[in-house]
């Protein structure tokens, strides 16, 4: 009869696994990703960050000092050197442990460069940013994204598996850089347990969904774009929250390039912040979860489910 894993070994397990993947996801990706302390490579960091949000020099994403700091005491900060372009480094990431002590790292920035698009770089640096978390016995990593991003809600919720907690409303204030600038920056707040061991491709559970069969079922829409999907332009109608009392499943699209349309038509881009906000904020606010998102940037959120009867009852006097 084969021995029962303990809680140390099932552990152990756990974080052998989690450094394969990263191994073969940095393979596949074609880097190394390696942690950094020296001041030189902190400025790279602060180069590479700024570059991609097209930072002003008086308002960086990160300073180096700061990331001199994080990386001597022990925070996460690293860079993914291309291993097919020798000498250059394409993606950089920085977080740091939150409160309480032991449990969750935070990450707070990551960026890939062009030349590392379209490698599965992302999922290379959240790989590696797992593993580094288990070795450390932490149970979680937490993170930010602008859920108005198509890609990035696919990529956080259905290929890693990470699930809202919170909506967070204009959470950095006002900002200025390239991506950013001109719209508020509501984010959504999410978290991505560990412990399970991932399949090759991304977490054990996926958040994966099927909208047709949701709507077929009797989901109500509450926000959406419009009937020409590649046509720029705000929401098809206001947002319609809270939806029917009785409904089970709500749905609520974004647009494919908020990015783009924000760009060039600020007031469409203002109309699916507001829209988004109306629907996510008191969502889960009230108990409503978000099972996940599909590729044409539906979420799909579900009721409050009724808690359990005890059994018991009042006798009135």
């Amino acid at each position: 009869m084969p021995a029962m894993a303990t809680p140390s070994t099932a552990r152990s397990d756990v974080r052998d696994a989690a450094h394969a993947l990263a191994r073969r996801a940095a393979e596949a990706a074609g880097v190394a990703v390696r942690e950094v302390h020296d001041l030189a490579d902190c400025v790279l960091i602060r180069h590479i960050f700024d570059t991609i949000w097209s930072a002003s020099p008086t308002n960086p994403s990160m300073t180096a000092e700061l990331l001199r700091a994080y990386g001597h005491t022990g925070q996460y900060v690293v860079v993914a050197d291309d291993l097919t372009r020798p000498g250059e480094v394409v993606a950089a990431s920085a977080a740091f442990l939150s409160a309480p002590a032991g449990h969750a790292l935070h990450s707070h920035v990551t960026g890939v460069l062009p030349p590392g698009r379209g490698r599965s770089l992302g999922f290379a640096l959240k790989a590696h940013q797992r593993a580094w978390a288990l070795d450390r016995g932490l149970s979680e990593i937490t993170w930010t994204f602008d859920p108005l991003i198509r890609r990035n809600a696919w990529f956080n919720l259905a290929k890693l598996g990470a699930r809202p907690r919170e909506y967070l409303v204009d959470f950095y204030g006002p900002m200025s850089d390239g991506l950013n600038a001109g719209d508020a920056s509501d984010r959504l707040y999410v978290a991505w347990p560990l412990a399970a061991v991932p399949r090759e491709g991304g977490p054990a559970a996926p958040a994966t969904v099927d909208v047709a069969a949701e709507r077929a079922a009797g989901a109500v829409t509450v926000l959406a774009a419009g009937a020409d999907p590649s046509r720029a332009g705000g929401p098809a109608g206001p947002a319609t929250w809270p939806p029917p009392p009785g409904t089970a499943v709500a749905l609520a699209q974004v647009p494919p390039d908020v990015e783009t349309l924000r760009r060039d038509d600020p007031a469409a881009g203002r109309a699916w912040r507001e829209g988004l906000r109306a629907v996510l904020g008191p969502a889960l606010d009230g108990g409503w979860t978000v099972r996940g998102v599909d590729r044409d940037g539906w979420y799909v959120l579900d009721a409050p489910q009724p808690r359990p009867s005890d059994g018991t009852a009042e006798e009135s006097a």
